[in-house]
């Protein structure tokens, strides 16, 4: 099965640096992976097949092989921020603070290679934004941004720049994770009414006028996040703004572009921030999660079309597992940390479970299991981490002393074939810990209302998932939809039926059935034990009963005449209570002998 294989998860906090044994019993700590027990341990990263890791514990960078529990670089890097791997994890680039000494600034960029463990380039780059050199999936071209420009480096030779592309306020890029060609996307910031846009070129096509493959244009953009889904044919770019017109936090849109020129936005159905995107590991569909709260989230398909909606909830992150058979809707930051757990085939809810507090949320390597942790500096208290079962179940939660903090969590990385797509099952795994139960907060009453018996208004409807919606109209009606005009006549039926069921006096306790049965009175001429105790004012106007003949033409005069008698009655109302009446008005109460003869000269005809 894809979960019998042992994996572990690494923890990095004030602690030092450790492992645990991850998806099997008993949850412990490693004891043959030695770590650090360094407090100042700054950041740790895996090699893409989980191999090789590294870390800085504030002294040295130690290269650790995983496989084989051995050390093997300890290289003299005292304060190293970043850390990246290169596909292979042939290459590892680190970054450090830049610094300016004696007016010689600091090369502060190191390309390492791991054969030897010697250092091959010192570079350059003073942000930490986009800071990190991207590699092609098979390591032949690298490329890094530096003062407007990309620069593009093949066979790991950093000592020469093979291609340039300068692009005046490049900020951002993002290289495609696939092979030849290589294609790699640009974002260029908009100034002076200009829009902002992307571009997308490929490798070594990258000069003059038109050799973009693709671009997109567009305004309220000030930061970008370019998300390429996994074949590299099509990329999300998702907008963002700090303030606007419209909200304090800002705008966000969401634009798809694909490499044979076509783009869009992404047609979203609620209004609202965009929280969280995800493609799936084919790269044949995304998932948005989107909306003012309750959020909505939505599958697309490449054409831009909504293929599944699972309603709203309170949720703002979306995660696949590595195989794309389940997705996880979680709930974190303000939020109270519900996860749900979905069958992606099916479109059918397996589980929920509440990890409250949580800030991060990590897939395992098997599809089965998954780690919510919570971690500083976000949380400075509780810091802790539980290991779920997809089907809900949890299997080991731990929390550290109160003292402590926990930096990091991740999952040791596995070459991929390692596992199989898991068995979607709906029965919750056997374990000894004790999950929270995911329990609705009680409903907020007012002062006045608490003890009494009132039924509660609810703040948020949330909506049903497209699949259960179409089930629950079908369930209401097995007619085919509804036209304006049918839905417009369903209403005005209703509204007279509640009309009637509201109706006082002899008229509810013996409804009118016809016209000749009960000749239409004014309320002078009714009989006392008929009328209503007056109303101050206009509040209350009496209620004419009148049944329709079926005639359409003595229908649609009956009707009119009806509403020409509510006026008068309002009028009258009006009269009463000391309201001075227009000439025009005074002139319609006159008629009012004459409407009510009318109507019952219509019920003899």
């Amino acid at each position: 099965m894809a979960c019998n294989r042992q994996i572990n998860f690494y923890c990095r906090g004030s602690e030092g640096l450790w492992r645990v044994q991850g998806n099997k019993e008993p949850y412990e700590k490693d004891a043959s992976f030695v770590g650090s027990s360094s407090s100042q341990c700054k950041c740790l990263e895996f090699s893409p097949s989980g191999e090789t890791c590294a870390w800085c514990d504030g002294t040295s960078l130690k290269v650790y092989n995983v496989v084989e529990n051995k050390l093997l670089h300890d290289i003299e890097l005292s304060s190293v921020g970043y850390l990246t791997f290169s596909p292979s994890g042939s290459m590892l680039a680190t970054w450090q603070v830049f610094t300016v000494k004696d007016k010689i600034p600091s090369r502060n960029m190191r390309i390492i290679d791991l054969t030897t463990g010697k250092e091959v380039a010192s570079l350059i780059q003073k942000k930490a934004h986009q800071w990190a050199p991207q590699w092609s999936a098979d390591e032949k071209i690298c490329v890094r941004n530096y003062n407007n420009e990309l620069q593009f480096f093949e066979e790991n030779n950093f000592s020469e720049v093979k291609m340039k592309l300068h692009l005046q306020k490049v900020s951002d890029f993002s290289l495609a994770p696939n092979s030849m060609p290589y294609t790699v996307a640009a974002y260029v910031a908009g100034s002076k009414g200009l829009p902002s846009n992307v571009r997308v070129y490929q490798y070594p096509n990258i000069g003059g006028h038109g050799a973009a493959v693709a671009s997109k244009s567009f305004f309220k953009a000030e930061r970008v996040n370019l998300e390429w889904n996994s074949t590299g044919t099509a990329m999300l770019i998702l907008t963002s703004t700090e303030t606007s017109a419209s909200s304090y936090y800002g705008e966000q849109g969401l634009h798809f572009l694909a490499l044979n020129g076509d783009s869009c936005v992404v047609p979203l159905a609620k209004n609202g921030p965009v929280y969280s995107i995800a493609w799936h590991p084919s790269g044949t569909e995304f998932t948005v999660l989107y909306g003012y709260m309750p959020a909505k989230c939505t599958i697309f398909n490449l054409k831009n079309e909504a293929i599944f909606d699972f309603g709203t909830g309170p949720r703002n992150h979306v995660f696949y597992n590595p195989f794309g058979n389940i997705l996880c809707l979680a709930g974190f930051g303000n939020l109270q940390g519900k996860l749900e757990f979905w069958d992606v085939k099916s479109q059918k809810l397996i589980s929920e479970v509440s990890a409250k507090d949580s800030t991060y949320f990590g897939w395992a390597p098997d599809g089965c299991h998954a780690i919510t942790a919570t971690l500083s500096p976000r949380m400075r208290v509780g810091n802790g981490y539980k290991v779920w079962h997809y089907t809900g179940s949890l299997m080991k939660q731990a929390s550290l002393s109160s003292n402590a903090e926990l930096w990091q969590v991740m999952w040791s990385p596995v070459p991929k074939g390692t596992f199989s797509a898991p068995t979607i099952s709906y029965t919750a795994v056997p374990t000894n810990e004790k999950a929270p139960a995911v329990n609705a907060a009680p409903a907020y009453r007012p002062p006045g209302a608490r003890g009494s018996k009132a039924p509660v208004t609810k703040v948020h409807e949330y909506e049903l998932p497209s699949n259960q919606k179409k089930a629950a109209s079908e369930t209401e009606t097995n007619s085919a939809p509804l036209s304006k005009n049918q839905k417009r006549k369903r209403a005005k039926a209703a509204a007279i039926a509640k009309a009637a069921e509201n109706t006082t006096g002899d008229a509810k306790q013996a409804p009118v059935t016809s016209l000749q049965q009960a000749p239409v009175t004014s309320p002078q001429q009714a009989p006392a034990s008929s009328q209503q105790a007056p109303a101050t004012g206009s509040q209350q106007t009496p209620l004419y009963v009148v049944d329709l003949t079926g005639d359409p033409e003595k229908d649609k005069r009956i009707k009119n005449l009806t509403k020409k008698l509510q006026q008068i009655m309002k009028l009258k109302g009006d009269l009463a209570a000391g309201v001075k009446l227009q000439f025009n008005q005074l002139e319609k109460l006159k008629k009012e002998d004459e409407i009510v003869d009318e109507l019952n000269n219509i019920s003899l005809s």
